[in-house]
């Protein structure tokens, strides 16, 4: 690594770091991963089962921003048309 290079995991938001491990605990139970992941060690959890434990992180995540996006539209489209109808 370069010198003064920044790490790719340097931590943006560290608060959310807590929130993130919750999330990927509660999706590996989900997805009846074998519980030894408790104990905060997942080396004894085959890749595919850890790769899918991200996949579906990420899914949710994505499928939630969407519907923050569709949310967020459909307000502010809402406060327009009552502002048309004024006229």
């Amino acid at each position: 690594m370069a010198q003064g290079s920044s790490s790719s995991n340097l931590k943006l938001i560290p608060q959310a770091y807590h929130a993130l491990n919750q999330f990927k605990y509660e999706v590996a139970s989900e997805l009846g991963i074998n519980p030894e992941y408790k104990t905060g060690y997942w080396g004894n959890i085959s890749s595919r089962e850890c790769g899918s434990v991200g996949g579906h992180m990420v899914r949710r995540m994505i499928a939630a921003a969407e519907q923050e996006l569709i949310r967020k539209q459909s307000s502010s489209t809402s406060g327009m048309t009552e502002g048309f109808r004024m006229f």
